[in-house]
């Protein structure tokens, strides 16, 4: 494995040629790239020997932790097998097959609405795209082409591509592009810290946030509605997690106007809630579950979505060929690497760890966090926490935005060796699956560290007053 890096060299050739996502090019240009060279179990070392606990498991996938040779042993058997074929000219091929089998016998039964079917991709992304492709396709076959409009959530992530980044509701995402596309709408997200009313419990508000899809689908029009997509738990928004009250009445809803449901779970899923799959947490029935990330833990790209028996019926016995899919849709060897994670994850017991050990543990470290003059609110769902910094914990006054608090955070993070993702001013943490209790004892520890010197610079600073 390679270790020694020049990091000088590595950082000029960086800046020179590698057009990083999510950046601005001009700042990293002049501050030069963290250069990361290894990685095992849940920590990485930059080229400078550092070590750093990943608290967002990469980005919310490697659920498994890294260094797996188990993992890497199967890709490389399946290359040396069958490195690559195409799914396209009705052709299939055996690791594609058994994950299909795999996820289907994962997926909790949910009646008449179950999944038996498996469209892939390549990403979370992709696989938004083509829930875009697939729901309209299901409502043309049905004789109602004019149920086009899907709506998404503020704030909410579906990813980066035209459709994917349409269907989100991130602003910053929108101003650039000319987006969202045609047919795609928005409503608030539920963040009961920042949208509840004066004395409203968290069980009501998560009723009133679930009517603003009501309210939508009837300004919309009902017929012309084809789909509400949302992320079970909101992820890159910032960790907002809804009250228990607010899916049910979700699942009312679209029940009423007949409208698809659409669960992304590109993070949620496999684990991350304790869950294999997160809709199963929330007790609400999707029609369709994005899927990626952490099916794979990451070592290689693969997303898909599972398809619900309503729409699978209709796209199979209506006929006639559904014109979308990719070069790597089922790719070989990351169909190989998925079900060797999955085995990883079954065996070490992982999801059950998640939901009746280290999820409770998880809840039970971050609400000592409440008390830190710092934080206004400190929540998590599984093994995702996400924490709000403020400048008054009694009036919940948010400090200026151009004070970029969270940034500051972020940086003392990364200064004591602790990866912990900042959004706006809510610090965010998805850690991997395989931890022990004596590493969240670390990674809290870290936590309050580096809170406390965040807090340090605001005193300093005058940003209380």
């Amino acid at each position: 494995m390679q270790t020694e890096v020049d990091t000088k060299t590595i950082q000029a050739l960086d800046s020179a040629h590698f057009l990083h996502p999510f950046t601005d090019f001009k700042d990293l240009n002049q501050r030069g790239a963290r250069v990361i060279t290894k990685a095992q179990d849940i920590y990485v070392w930059d080229s400078e020997g550092k070590k750093i606990l990943d608290a967002m498991s990469g980005l919310w996938c490697v659920n498994v932790g890294y260094g797996r040779k188990e993992i890497a042993d199967a890709a490389a058997q399946q290359m040396m097998t069958l490195p690559y074929y195409n799914a396209f000219f009705q052709t299939t091929n055996v690791p594609a097959v058994q994950l299909a089998a795999k996820l289907v016998s994962l997926a909790p039964k949910i009646g008449d609405r179950s999944f038996e079917h498996v469209f892939y991709s390549s990403s979370g992304s992709e696989s938004n795209d083509s829930n875009v492709r697939m729901v309209r396709r299901y409502w043309d076959l049905l004789g109602q082409p004019q149920r086009k409009v899907i709506i998404g959530r503020i704030n909410g992530y579906h990813g980066s591509t035209m459709a994917g980044a349409s269907l989100g509701g991130m602003s910053g995402m929108h101003a650039q592009g000319d987006l969202p596309i045609p047919n795609i709408t928005h409503i608030d997200q539920p963040y009961y810290f920042e949208k509840a009313l004066p004395g409203e419990t968290a069980a009501e508000f998560g009723v009133r946030a679930a009517g603003w899809l009501e309210a939508k689908i009837l300004e919309v029009g009902a017929d012309r509605v084809a789909a509400f997509i949302a992320e079970p738990v909101q992820g890159a928004g910032g960790v907002i997690i809804p009250p228990d009250s607010y899916w049910p009445e979700i699942q009312r809803i679209v029940d009423k106007y007949g409208i698809l449901l659409i669960s992304d779970e590109v993070i949620c899923a496999f684990g991350r809630l304790g869950h294999w799959f997160a809709y199963e947490k929330f007790g609400y029935k999707p029609d369709l579950v994005t899927f990626a990330k952490g099916i794979t833990s990451g070592y290689v790209p693969l997303g898909g979505v599972m398809v619900g028996n309503r729409v699978a019926k209709v796209l199979i016995e209506q006929g006639g060929e559904f014109n979308h899919g990719y070069t790597y849709s089922g790719h070989p060897v990351a169909c190989a690497v998925a079900l060797t994670n999955l085995q990883i994850m079954e065996r070490e017991n992982l999801v059950d760890k998640v939901k009746n050990d280290l999820g409770p543990y998880l809840a039970q470290c971050f609400a000592k966090l409440q008390q830190h003059p710092l934080v206004g609110d400190a929540q998590t769902c599984g093994f995702v926490g996400g924490l709000v910094l403020v400048k008054n914990k009694a009036t919940k006054a948010m400090f200026d935005s151009a004070l970029g608090v969270g940034m500051v955070c972020r940086g003392h993070c990364f200064g004591n060796g602790l990866i912990m993702r900042a959004v706006g001013d809510r610090m965010i943490i998805a850690p991997p699956l395989c931890m022990s209790r004596a590493q969240v004892d670390e990674m809290m520890e870290l936590i309050t560290k580096c809170l406390d010197l965040t807090y340090a610079d605001a005193q300093k600073n005058g940003w209380l007053a």
